[in-house]
C-alpha cells in the first residue's frame, strides 16, 4: 500500500504503545558513546525484534554485532539491509573495521552491485487520459468487456478503453477507493473505499472510516454497504468462490471476512504482524496468502484461521515492502514497493505451499517504477500502474500535479 498508509499505521502504533521503542533507542545510543558494545548489541536486538525491517535498527544492529566481533551475524544483517535498501552507504563506516576484510562483508558489497541492475519485463501499454487520477486498483471484466481502475484522490471508479480514455463508472463513494474484486460470476463488484489524508475533501473527523460496497456490475447499482467501528484501512480483498469476502487492514492487522452478506473480524495478527497489504486465495480455494510491509508473506489455512504460517523466504531474497500480491500457477507475483530499488518478483511455492523454493525478478530498478501498488491478472499476464503518486503529496497530503504523469498502464506475461 502505499507508504503514507504505512506510516500513517506506525504512529498509531506508537501511541498505542511504542514509546518503548524510543527509550531503547536513546539508550542505545547512551551506551554507543560510553563504547558498552555489549550492551548496545542487547539493545538493538530488542529495537528489532519490536521493529523488524526498521532502517536505522537494521543498521544499528549490524554495526553492533560488528563492534562485538561477530563477523557472520554481522554480515547476515548487512546483507538483508542491502536486499531491502542498496542506497546505504556502509563501507567506510569504522564501525564496520573488523569485518572490511571478510569474505562476507566483500560478497555483502558485490550483493549492492547486482541490486543496480536495470531487469525489464513488463511492457508499456497506455497512459490513461485522468492526470490526477491517483490510481489504486484494477480488474478487466471479461465478461463485460470492460477495464475498471480505482481513485485515491478523486473518491470514483472509471472505465477506460483501449487508448486509456477515461470515463467515471460509480462515484457515491465517500472515502478514497482502494482495491476491488468481482465475484467469480461476475455479477457483483466488492470495493474497499477507506477515508485517508490524500483524498479530495478530508477532514481530520473522517480518519480511520471506512466501508465495503457491494456493486451489481451489469446495472452499476449500489446493492449494500458495510460499516465497521474504530480506525481502519481497508486495502486489499480476496473474493472466493464461494462468495466470501477477505479484506486486509492496513491499520491494524486484522483481515475481516463478509459472508451471506455480513461482515466480522475473522483473524487478528497483533503481535504478529504489523501492517498487513495484499491478499490472495490459491487456486484450490484452501490457503489466504497474506502480505505484511514488514515480515514478508504468511498463509492462512482457509478452513482454521489458527493454523497459519511465515513463509520461508531464501536468503538472497527480501522479505520487506510487498504490496501487491496474486497467485499464479503455484507462485506468487509481488510488487515490492517498500525497497530499494523497487522489483516486481516471482515466488515459486513448494507443493505444500509453504515455503519459497525459488524466485525470478521480473522488473528490476526501472525510473518509471514510481511507484507500482496493487496488480490484476488476466489469463496469462498481470496488469498494474507503474507510477501511483504517493511520494508527490506534500505534508498536508496536497497533490504537487506539476510532478504528476498520466497513470502508466504496464503488461506483464507470466508464461
Amino acid at each position: 500500500m502505499k507508504k503514507t498508509i504505512f506510516l500513517i499505521a506506525l504512529h498509531f502504533m506508537f501511541l498505542l504503545g511504542f514509546t518503548q521503542t524510543k527509550l531503547l533507542y536513546n539508550q542505545s545510543l547512551e551506551v554507543y558513546k560510553n563504547k558498552d558494545y555489549k550492551t548496545f548489541l542487547e539493545l538493538n536486538k530488542k529495537l528489532d525484534s519490536i521493529r523488524p525491517s526498521h532502517p536505522t535498527f537494521t543498521y544499528n544492529l549490524a554495526a553492533a554485532y560488528s563492534l562485538n566481533q561477530k563477523t557472520d551475524e554481522a554480515c547476515k544483517v548487512l546483507n538483508q539491509m542491502v536486499l531491502a535498501n542498496n542506497g546505504i552507504a556502509f563501507e567506510e563506516d569504522s564501525d564496520f573495521d573488523f569485518i572490511k576484510n571478510s569474505d562476507g562483508f566483500a560478497k555483502v558489497k558485490e550483493l549492492k552491485s547486482i541490486q543496480n541492475k536495470t531487469i525489464e519485463t513488463s511492457v508499456f501499454k497506455f497512459s490513461l487520459s485522468q492526470k490526477d487520477l491517483h490510481p489504486e486498483g484494477l480488474l478487466y471484466l471479461d465478461k463485460h468487456k470492460l477495464w475498471l481502475a480505482s481513485s485515491i484522490r478523486n473518491k470514483k471508479i472509471v472505465a477506460f478503453d483501449a487508448s486509456g480514455v477515461c470515463v467515471d463508472w460509480f462515484t457515491d463513494f465517500s472515502y478514497s477507493v482502494f482495491a476491488f474484486k468481482a465475484d467469480v460470476n461476475q455479477k457483483y463488484l466488492w470495493v474497499l473505499s477507506s477515508a485517508i489524508p490524500e483524498m479530495k475533501g478530508f477532514t481530520q473527523d473522517l480518519n480511520g472510516k471506512t466501508e465495503v460496497l457491494k456493486i451489481d456490475i451489469a446495472t452499476r447499482k449500489l446493492i449494500k454497504r458495510f460499516f465497521v467501528d474504530g480506525n481502519h484501512v481497508f486495502g486489499d480483498l480476496a473474493v472466493a468462490n464461494n462468495g466470501d469476502v477477505y479484506i486486509s487492514d492496513s491499520m491494524e492487522p486484522l483481515i475481516y471476512k463478509i459472508s451471506n452478506d455480513e461482515i466480522g473480524l475473522w483473524k487478528n495478527f497483533t503481535g504478529t504482524a504489523f501492517n498487513l497489504q495484499g491478499i490472495t486465495l490459491n487456486d484450490e480455494q484452501t490457503k489466504l496468502f497474506v502480505a505484511d510491509y514488514l515480515n514478508g508473506i504468511m498463509t492462512v489455512s482457509l478452513n482454521d484461521s489458527s493454523k497459519f504460517s511465515w513463509l520461508d523466504f531464501p536468503n538472497t531474497a527480501s522479505k520487506k515492502g510487498v504490496d501487491g500480491l496474486v497467485f499464479y500457477k503455484n507462485a506468487l507475483i509481488v510488487v515490492q514497493n517498500g525497497i530499494v530499488p523497487i522489483r516486481i518478483v516471482k515466488y515459486n511455492l513448494n507443493k505444500e505451499q509453504n515455503k519459497i523454493v525459488n524466485f525470478t525478478i521480473l522488473d528490476n530498478n526501472r525510473t518509471v517504477f514510481n511507484e507500482p501498488a496493487l496488480a490484476s491478472i488476466y489469463k496469462n499476464k498481470m496488469y498494474f500502474f507503474a507510477n501511483s503518486p504517493w511520494k508527490f503529496y506534500d505534508k498536508n497530503a496536497q497533490l504537487d500535479e506539476t510532478k504528476v504523469e498520466n497513470p502508466k498502464l504496464f503488461e506483464l506475461k507470466l508464461d
